[in-house]
């Protein structure tokens, strides 16, 4: 029976050297890369269960997509709340603060959006042996949410991310390790670790 386990969907060389909070860009990249991993986790996922139904592994790959969105998730966007927009819209730049709106209005739309994806997980990770797979409404809903994170990531990597880098520098870049690292309750100096291809570990990044 296919496996549908993290490494088997993460292409060579992705999975990059633990991230220090001390460098908050390279912590939202990286953060950013496993989002990535986390939508293709789901994709497989929804393969998978077309053949094998609500299987172990299926459950298990469940539980690792709603581990990741419950946890790191919400914590990836408030970094950016606190501190990558309002230091862009600050700037007044037209085209990119109509980016930044934008991707505010996208991170209400995936809070709403999430709670339906968890809903089908849930129904999935609890269901029985008469569970007859995602229906196509749910399918639908997956497909949109993959898409608008997909282009939110997109926007937020070709123009958000390389304009708060030149406007986000010295005391406030500190300041906002800082407060990176105190919302998550992370000593000095902790990494964010590349994703294990078990997923147990706790998602303390974002």
């Amino acid at each position: 029976m296919a496996g549908i386990h993290l490494h088997q969907i993460t292409q060579p060389g992705q999975q990059a050297a633990g991230v220090g909070f001390e460098q908050p860009f390279e912590m939202l990249d990286a953060c950013h890369e496993r989002v990535e991993r986390m939508l293709r986790l789901l994709c497989k996922l929804r393969e998978h269960v077309r053949t094998h139904g609500a299987d172990a592994q299926a459950r298990d790959a469940a539980r690792d997509v709603m581990r990741y969105f419950d946890q790191a998730g919400p914590h990836h966007h408030e970094d950016e709340e606190r501190h990558v927009f309002p230091a862009l819209l600050a700037q007044r730049e037209p085209a990119v603060v109509a980016v930044v709106i934008r991707l505010k209005q996208d991170h209400r739309e995936m809070a709403v959006m999430w709670a339906q994806v968890r809903a089908a997980l849930t129904a999935l990770v609890g269901a029985g042996e008469g569970w007859a797979g995602f229906s196509a409404e749910e399918e639908q809903l997956f497909d949109t949410y993959d898409a608008l994170y997909r282009r939110h990531l997109l926007d937020e990597n070709g123009v958000v991310y390389p304009a708060a880098r030149s406007v986000i520098r010295g005391d406030a870049l500190q300041a906002m390790s800082a407060d990176m690292m105190a919302r998550r309750g992370v000593p000095d100096g902790a990494s964010l670790q590349p994703v294990r291809a078990d997923m147990k570990t706790e998602q303390t990044g974002g």
